[in-house]
């Protein structure tokens, strides 16, 4: 039976030693864990990941196997250098401040890189030992971008999801990266890759498109002919688990315990782990400012800050500790009395009965990250608050402020602007702070944890689908040993075959690919069979054409069914074309160029084309938007039809297309065997005008008209062999 693999940097379980050398297991208490404990604690589903501890005694490794595996856990045993140099090196030295735009403290190390690359190999081969035929895998995070690639190199079948739970940094950041190419390839590899906000999407598409060159339909990149999909899922958070923890006795007795020490005041909540991209120091300077400047609170609000420890042995990590050490002790100095102290602040973390109670008893909670994947805490604190009185300051750099936008919405570098907020907060009327809070709550509990695996999930499936649905497509050895089999039998056989991107691969210089001398073998060879009729059917001029392939007895259909010449006639036009409309056209295509650096036009004798491959990439695709858009209306009134292909536009007359003239051919010869091969939208309109016992191709899609799909010219001409040689 198909099973569902996870994978991640850790297992949900942390592995405890007691002094006598025996090993306990305790469930994790995070997000992630509780959302996907439903995955992989039913049928023989699993979950891959390192348990966080090393193990040098081989029994212990082998007893700790054994009882992972009893709870569908399948251990990764790291080293103590592969996690130095993989996690906190690559993961945490290099990628995480990247990601976060703190490049100023990443670290290109190749001694990193080689061992992020080793130990996502780890991880795939765990995975390799494990995967069936139908399974399905979900990778998470920035410490395995590589493994999703890894897994489809062995097994192109499966399907395979990636989350990133981190922002994705926009182009100009992520460039940094030495390596950022075989970063985008591996994450590319998942047939679904997951953000928490359209914003981190639509960074990663456009970094898709600089490193890479491919495009994007809609969040659809074609790689390899497969389909990846690209969506936002924000997560969420178990919401009823803090809602009923909030209820508890235990967290009750506790608040009450807590509030009999800190007396009559409002409290301000900060809760974080120890990181740069949490602005904590920026949190506490936030404080100070607001005490200057409204001195009515001093003695009647503190700060209730919470700094879970984290890499503390790390420099940066060391460094940031030591200065919200002496903050909070110089805000303390300046405003503390026998009675009162400004900021409590807490270096260690607490069991959710305490958090629970802090959550009940803060009267604003403070979450202003300088960045943010998501930031699970405001969501905490909301789902805690059961009287609904409360506000939350968030800061627009969380991916959490896409969804509450009810908050009071900050930028934390405007330090002044957070002061204003916080003022505003501890003056806000409880009935403005129900009704926010009502409206965060609603959405917290329809868009929780388990809401959002089941929509991963479910999208996966759905692109699972329609990927074995396209896969038919692809030209195989079965089909091509049809199609022989169908030529050998045949006596009257037409190949249509385009020639850019399907004969020749494509040049920044339209007139660089000219026919070589193994395209010219084996055009004449196909031609000089009398019971092939070969028709080029090209875009290009009827010079051009001329000039490569008039010395072959080929037909030819010029300028996408404009000219029309048999091998051994002349050159004949279309019925009734007009070309008057190309000076008009041409003035504004001239715009275009004059402000698109490395475009150019082309000009035929009915069409007009705009070239923009020597375009700065994003650039020549947004003007091609542009130019689309501007003739929209005024080719619909002049019967024009604009064309996008491949790093061009194309504007040629409506009653003119490639399926049109094939059909002229069609019903002349009546041809019992058909091949028609082409690689753009134009080559469309022949595969959809063809019988349906037409061999129809494509090159280098899968979303076609045609019944087939093949990667490159190199696959046409080794296909075009094939029949020569039966």
């Amino acid at each position: 039976m198909p099973r569902t693999i996870i994978v991640s940097n850790r297992l949900p379980v942390k592995v405890l030693k007691d002094k006598e050398g025996e090993l306990s297991y305790v469930p994790s208490e995070g997000g992630l864990a509780t959302g996907l404990s439903s995955i992989y604690k039913s049928g023989n589903n699993l979950w891959v990941g390192w348990p966080g501890r090393y193990f040098t005694n081989k029994e212990k490794k082998k007893e700790a196997k054994e009882a992972l595996e009893k709870q569908n856990m399948a251990p990764v045993f790291l080293s103590q250098e592969e996690i130095k140099l993989y996690y906190e090196g690559f993961s945490n030295e290099t990628l995480w401040p990247t990601f976060h735009y703190f490049n100023q403290y990443a670290l290109y190390k190749k001694s990193y890189w080689q061992a992020y690359e080793q130990v996502n190999q780890k991880f795939c081969d765990e995975i390799l030992k494990v995967i069936e035929p139908g399974d399905k895998v979900w990778v998470h995070d920035y410490q395995l971008m590589l493994v999703p690639k890894m897994i489809r190199d062995i097994h192109p079948d499966v399907s395979i999801g990636f989350f990133l739970h981190i922002p994705f940094p926009s182009f100009e950041v992520f460039r940094l990266l030495p390596w950022r190419r075989q970063l985008l390839d591996g994450v590319l590899g998942a047939d679904l890759v997951g953000f928490h906000t359209y914003d981190d999407m639509r960074h990663f598409l456009s970094a898709v498109s600089r490193v890479c060159y491919i495009s994007n339909q809609h969040g659809q990149i074609l790689k390899d002919r497969r389909s990846v999909a690209t969506d936002s899922f924000p997560i969420g958070i178990d919401y009823d688990k803090y809602a009923q923890q909030a209820a508890h006795p235990e967290t009750l007795s506790r608040e009450v315990q807590y509030r009999t020490s800190l007396g009559n005041q409002k409290l301000i909540l900060s809760i974080d782990r120890l990181d740069y991209s949490k602005g904590i120091p920026a949190r506490l300077q936030i404080f100070d400012i607001f005490l200057e400047k409204y001195p009515e609170y001093i003695g009647k609000v503190s700060l209730l800050m919470v700094v879970v420890p984290s890499r503390d042995k790390v420099g940066k990590y060391k460094d940031l500790k030591e200065e919200v050490d002496l903050l909070v002790g110089r805000i303390n100095g300046k405003y503390g009395t026998v009675n009162w102290t400004p900021i409590h602040y807490f270096y260690r973390s607490f069991p959710l009965e305490d958090l629970s109670a802090f959550y009940r008893m803060a009267d604003v909670a403070m979450v202003t990250p300088m960045r943010d994947g998501m930031n699970l805490v405001c969501k905490e604190y909301l789902a805690s608050k059961l009287d609904q009185k409360g506000v939350l300051i968030l800061s627009e750099m969380a991916g959490a402020s896409k969804e509450l936008s009810d908050a009071l919405i900050v930028n934390p570098n405007d330090k002044h602007q957070v002061v204003k907020a916080i003022y505003r907060a501890l003056t806000m009327p409880e009935d403005e702070q129900v009704r926010h809070t009502a409206i965060m709550q609603k959405t917290l509990k329809k868009f929780n944890i388990h809401h959002w695996v089941d929509l991963f999930m479910s999208k996966l499936d759905e692109v699972a689908k329609k990927r074995n649905e396209l896969a038919t497509k692809v030209f195989d050895k079965k089909v091509e040993e049809k199609m022989v089999s169908k030529y050998t039998a045949a006596a009257n056989r037409m190949l249509f075959l385009d020639y850019d991107g399907t004969l020749v691969p494509f040049h920044s210089d339209p007139m660089a690919v000219n026919p070589d001398e193994e395209l010219l073998s084996i055009i004449t060879r196909l031609s000089s069979n009398p019971k092939n009729r070969v028709v080029i059917i090209s875009g290009r001029d009827r010079g051009t054409l001329e000039k490569w392939l008039g010395h072959l007895p080929v037909d030819f259909i010029g300028e996408h069914g404009v000219w029309l010449k048999d091998k051994d006639g002349d050159w004949n036009m279309a019925e009734g074309l007009d070309n008057r409309w190309k000076a008009e056209i041409k003035k504004i295509l001239d715009i275009y160029v004059n402000k698109t650096p490395g475009s150019f036009i082309e000009v035929k004798d009915y069409s007009l084309v705009w070239h923009y491959r020597k375009v700065e990439t994003g650039l020549g695709e947004l003007r091609a938007r542009e130019i689309i858009s501007h003739l929209k209306y005024l080719s619909v009134n002049m019967n024009l039809q604009v064309l996008e292909g491949n790093k061009v536009v194309e504007i040629k007359n409506i009653e003119v297309n490639k399926g049109k003239a094939a059909l002229k051919w069609l019903q002349k010869n009546k041809p019992d065997f058909i091949l028609s091969l082409g690689d753009d939208w134009t080559d469309e309109d022949t595969f959809k005008a063809l019988p349906d016992k037409a061999f129809t191709v494509k090159v280098g899609g899968i979303h076609s008209a045609a019944k087939y799909s093949v990667e490159d010219y190199k696959d046409v001409r080794q296909l075009l062999t094939a029949l020569i040689e039966s």
